[in-house]
Parts: structure tokens; C-alpha cells; sequence
């Protein structure tokens, strides 16, 4: 039993008193069935603050233990993760300011500096490694589309945990040879992501092995809260808006728990407008947005959501085609006045080689199509004067390295220097510029 946390059930209210017990009931409420709960810490609020705006350095997001579930710290794994840069990007600044008169900030939180897999899944695999070391698991099972495979295959081979890795058959072959070259099991199915997740409960049920739920899993939630941590921490304000890539949509369940968490010491007033983007080739949830929209949101919108089978989009990492936690997150951004926008996958490239001519980071497809919700609702008067805009960047290109040979320039080769052009920065960002204005038309 834990005297530093425990969950309690979002449905009934009943108290689940730590992981062991949690996993003892088998990631449900005992009371009710519910796998959707609120991690709830016995620390004093107030000490929240002083780990936010401390003078001393912060190294990981461990920096946060007192506000994570775990009780003793000789159990935790980590590879220096959580503490990713978050720019100012001035660039984009001006831009609003230019083409819609708008006057406002704008901040990129980049993960690409994690140290394990370069993604914002990494502060989850430090978390699930460490609960599980704790809890004194041996096997664990992830489905996943990539990202998650490589995180947590890292994190748990770092804690000597094996890890089953339900990977669907389209997945990046690159992203299956890592989870198996950290020593892991990568199980290819012969399906979509929604027949992996399939698989992958059928195989966990007959051998007794643990499997995470997936977007609500406490394990992720509370790691990617502290990502609010940080934006206080580096850049002394909390967002109007906040704008990422959308496959299933830890991401804004993370940022609300976190703003739960700052609203009793007088630090958040309110949740920022959730805009999250999903590509055009599996936009599930845009879809399901846009239709409750027109239909002026009626009774059990929440649960009237489109399932697309084996998505064609290029962005594996957001192939979600079944969106479980649509309810949750449509909930979300109809509280906070967001929306759910689709990015048209054709423009991806154009977004990234923009992103890294102005900045010298290579980001990853998923990051571009974060890049393109920015873009979409500046055009779409989702933003307005004076507001300040997060975008949570979920990876660099590592994951991807197809998508950084999209992005090159070249040329064909030559044969003589006299059929070389000459060439200049100048008008490579004219050119770049031009092409995000034509995407917006």
C-alpha cells in the first residue's frame, strides 16, 4: 500500500490505494469497472510551486518525484529524460503578425533531445519502468504504431522487465528492428493498429500478462503532465492555446490533470483552448468533431465516432483508425472552446523543411502535422490578439528517416561544374514561405 499516492475512480469515486493494487484488480475500478481514475498525491500542494520555480537545476522530469506515483526512488530508471527545450519561435511570430495582424507569442517544445528514443514517449517509459520495477512485474505488453514500442522497450530492457511489443504490419520497419535490438519481443500483426491492440489482449489474457491501457493509463498521464511543469518552469507562463498532433490524445488528458493540479495553489485560472490536429489520411476524430458540430452537439455525440480500418496515412505514429478515447477528449475541447482540425498529409514536408531552415531541428512527420494545426488555425481565426500558443513537438525525424529524404532539395546530379546553379538562402526562404501561403489557400 502506498502512503504517498493512491487513484480514485473517475466513474463511482471508490480509492484504489496505489499500482499494486491497481494491477491486483486488473486496471479497473473493483468497485465499479472503470479504467479511467485521477491520481491523487497525500504532498503538500505548496511544495508543487517550489519544485516549478526553483534555482536549482532540473535534470529529468524526476526533478517532480514528490508529484509522481512511486515511493521509493532507488527504484526509478532514467536515461536524463523530461527536460526538453522550449523556444520561442519568433518566426511564427511574425508571420501571424503579417499575414492576419495578430500580436502574439508563440513557444515549441521540443522532445527530440530525450535522451533514450528522442520522443515525448520517453518520459513515459521512464515512469512505467520504474512503477513496474517497483511492483516487482517481469512481463509487460505495449501495443503501439512505433514511438511507444521504442520508448518503452528501451526503459524496461534498462530495468531488466521483458516487454511483448504488438507492432500492426505497416508499422516503420526501422521502429521494429530497434524494439527487437534492445532484446525485446516485437510481435508484427497481420492488421491495423486496432487488430494489434486485438492480438495483443488476446496473447496478455492467456498468459496472465499485464498490458497497458493504453491513453488513460495513470503510467502516462501523470509523465506527461509535467510538461505543464516545465513550460512554468523555462518559460514563466501557462498558454492560451495549446496545439499537438492527435492519435489517441494522452496529451490533452496529461495538460488538464496537470492544470487540476495547479488551480488549488493559484496558478492556473483555466485550461488552455485544446486544437488538436490529426492527418488527412486518419482523422477519425476531426471526423466525428465535425459532424457533433453540425449537428449542434446532441445527446451521446461523445460515443458517435467513425472507426477507419487499416489507415493509408504516412504518419504511423498517429495511425489511431479506432478512437477509444474520443469521448474524453471531444469532452475536452468543447469545455475549453478548442477544436479537432485535419492537416493534409501532402503538405507535411513543406512544414518541416520550413520548421528546420528557421530553426536547424529536424522534425519528425507526427511534429509536422502539429506544425500544420498552428498553421490551420491561424486561418481558421482559432487564435486570437495577444494569446500565447504551446506546440508540443512530438519527435524529431530519427523515427522517421523516410520522411527526412522527402525533405531534401536536391537536384539531379550533375556532370560538369558549369551545370551547377548558383543559389541563395534568401530565396530558398522566399520560396519556402510561399509555399505555406499557397497550402493556407
Amino acid at each position: 500500500m502506498s502512503a504517498k499516492y493512491y487513484f480514485v475512480c473517475k466513474k463511482c469515486g471508490q480509492k484504489i490505494n496505489g499500482f499494486k493494487e491497481w494491477y491486483a484488480a486488473g486496471q479497473k475500478c473493483p468497485s465499479c469497472g472503470n479504467n479511467f481514475v485521477d491520481t491523487k498525491y497525500n504532498s503538500d500542494p505548496q511544495k508543487l510551486k517550489n519544485l516549478i520555480f526553483t534555482k536549482d537545476r532540473v535534470e529529468s522530469l524526476w526533478h517532480y518525484f514528490d508529484f509522481l506515483p512511486l515511493d521509493n526512488k532507488e527504484n526509478i530508471v532514467s536515461a536524463g529524460e523530461g527536460v526538453s527545450p522550449t523556444d520561442r519561435w519568433e518566426f511564427l511570430e511574425e508571420f501571424a503578425k503579417k499575414q492576419y495582424g495578430l500580436d502574439i507569442k508563440v513557444f515549441a517544445m521540443r522532445h527530440n533531445y530525450n535522451q533514450a528514443t528522442r520522443t515525448f514517449k520517453d518520459i513515459a517509459g521512464t515512469l512505467a519502468a520504474s512503477v513496474l520495477k517497483e511492483c516487482g512485474i517481469t512481463n509487460y505488453a505495449v501495443a503501439s504504431t512505433g514511438n511507444t514500442a521504442n520508448a518503452f522497450s528501451h526503459y524496461l530492457a534498462k530495468a531488466g522487465i521483458n516487454l511483448y511489443v504488438f507492432m500492426p504490419k505497416d508499422a516503420v520497419a526501422d521502429n521494429i528492428a530497434s524494439v527487437s535490438s534492445y532484446g525485446q519481443k516485437a510481435v508484427v500483426v497481420d492488421g491495423d493498429y486496432a487488430q494489434a491492440k486485438k492480438v495483443a489482449g488476446e496473447f496478455c489474457a492467456a498468459n496472465n500478462i499485464i498490458m497497458t491501457i493504453g491513453n488513460i493509463d495513470p503510467l502516462r498521464v501523470e509523465s506527461k503532465k509535467t510538461w505543464v511543469y516545465e513550460w512554468l518552469r523555462i518559460v514563466g507562463q501557462l498558454p492560451d492555446v495549446y496545439i499537438q498532433a492527435l492519435s489517441g490524445g494522452t496529451g490533452p488528458i496529461a495538460v488538464e490533470k496537470a492544470y487540476d493540479e495547479l488551480r488549488p495553489i493559484g496558478i492556473a485560472d483555466k485550461s488552455p483552448r485544446y486544437i488538436s490536429a490529426q492527418p488527412s489520411l486518419c482523422d477519425p476524430m476531426t471526423q466525428a468533431w465535425e459532424k457533433a458540430k453540425a449537428n449542434n452537439f446532441p445527446d451521446g455525440w461523445q460515443n458517435d465516432y467513425p472507426k477507419i480500418q487499416n489507415p493509408k496515412t504516412i504518419v504511423q505514429t498517429l495511425a489511431t483508425g479506432v478512437p477509444g478515447t474520443y469521448p474524453i477528449i471531444a469532452d475536452l475541447t468543447k469545455k475549453s472552446g478548442g477544436e479537432i482540425i485535419t492537416v493534409n498529409e501532402d503538405n507535411l514536408v513543406d512544414y518541416a523543411r520550413l520548421i528546420t531552415f528557421k530553426t536547424l531541428e529536424k522534425i519528425g512527420p507526427a511534429s509536422a502535422v502539429c506544425v500544420g494545426g498552428f498553421f490551420k488555425a491561424l486561418k481558421n481565426n482559432l487564435i486570437k490578439n495577444g494569446e500565447t500558443v504551446m506546440l508540443n513537438l512530438g519527435e524529431g525525424v530519427e523515427r522517421a528517416p523516410f520522411f527526412l529524404q522527402k525533405m531534401a532539395y536536391n537536384d539531379k546530379p550533375v556532370k560538369t561544374a558549369s551545370e551547377i546553379e548558383m543559389f541563395s538562402r534568401e530565396k530558398i526562404e522566399y520560396k519556402l514561405w510561399r509555399k505555406i501561403i499557397e497550402n493556407l489557400a
